[in-house]
């Protein structure tokens, strides 16, 4: 267990006075949207066991976002759905390993990923600061209602529980569980948050000297000037002031060594949250893996088992 301080950790995030609004807003213009959602068997990576199919819908701005949808091949009755999102650099990779325990996956790859990066292509690094400088054009706008539509695409596919959904993901991943989790909070069932990124942001930048995060301090390095404009643009974004939305059971792993998400914005976030069934996993000698490859990719889909299944 930790013995520091770092689980005291007080974030310095402010939450805006119209946040709520401004958000309300971002999901009622993605929202009138269409999804217009498009599935493809791919006969490749199918098998007897499973199905896989390439996916397509629509999302904020009118961009094409893709994904793969893997289910068993033969189901009589509605399966629990989980929605697996993506890390920072990192593509999404097929959850058939997830969906050979009973579940309807779908793994998104939000705007800028190899598969949605016709329009929106900021590269890696690069998506973090793309228009950073600006509340309503930031990246990150789009890229979470990726994250959302993803999730209401799972939700209303055929053959899918919408009373049994769960988003897990780890790092982004990890921020973007929790973003859903909190936007959806009336229908999400369970969540699991790897090391979370995007929390305590600013803070971030000066607790570690890794990327992503060293995108901002490069970033202030050539705009020194724009420092608190861009503190104050990132308030809107950080995923700390969402969480205390959250009412459903949820499970947070952090690794204490940690140097690309810091600990202590694990620990802030984790004590934001609002659900009263939480669960924090400190692994004390890990670092970005937070227990990766030590057994938590089992306690992840027990919690999944027990609030799904």
């Amino acid at each position: 267990m930790n013995t520091t301080s770092d689980n005291q950790y007080k974030s310095s995030v402010v939450i805006p006075t119209d946040f709520q609004s401004f958000w309300e807003l971002t999901v009622s213009q993605t929202e009138k949207i269409p999804l217009e959602p498009r599935l493809t068997k791919v006969q490749l990576y199918s098998s007897a066991e499973l199905e896989v199919f390439d996916v397509r819908y629509k999302s904020y701005g009118g961009l094409d976002i893709a994904g793969w949808y893997v289910k068993p091949s033969s189901t009589k009755n509605a399966l629990p759905g989980i929605l697996q999102v993506p890390g920072y650099a990192g593509e999404p990779a097929l959850p058939t390993s997830i969906a050979a325990k009973g579940y309807a996956v779908l793994s998104i790859a939000p705007r800028g990923k190899l598969r949605s990066n016709q329009v929106f292509n900021p590269g890696y690094p690069g998506l973090l600061t793309h228009n950073i400088e600006n509340r309503d054009r930031y990246g990150y706008r789009g890229f979470y209602m990726d994250a959302l539509r993803g999730y209401d695409l799972l939700r209303d596919l055929p053959g899918v529980d919408h009373q049994r959904l769960g988003v897990m993901g780890s790092s982004q991943g990890g921020a973007l569980s929790l973003l859903v989790s909190s936007l959806r909070s009336d229908t999400v069932k369970a969540a699991s948050a790897g090391c979370p990124y995007l929390c305590s942001i600013m803070d971030a930048t000066s607790l570690t000297r890794s990327y992503p995060y060293e995108e901002i301090n490069d970033y202030l390095r050539m705009y020194p000037e724009k420092r608190e404009t861009v503190r104050t643009v990132l308030n809107y974004y950080d995923i700390h002031n969402f969480v205390d939305r959250i009412t459903c059971p949820i499970i947070v792993n952090i690794g204490l060594k940690d140097d690309v998400c810091p600990p202590e914005t694990g620990y802030a976030v984790y004590s934001a949250i609002g659900s009263d069934v939480k669960r924090l996993y400190e692994y004390d000698n890990c670092a970005h893996d937070a227990g990766t490859g030590l057994g938590h990719e089992n306690i992840v889909m027990d919690f999944m088992s027990k609030h799904l299944k």
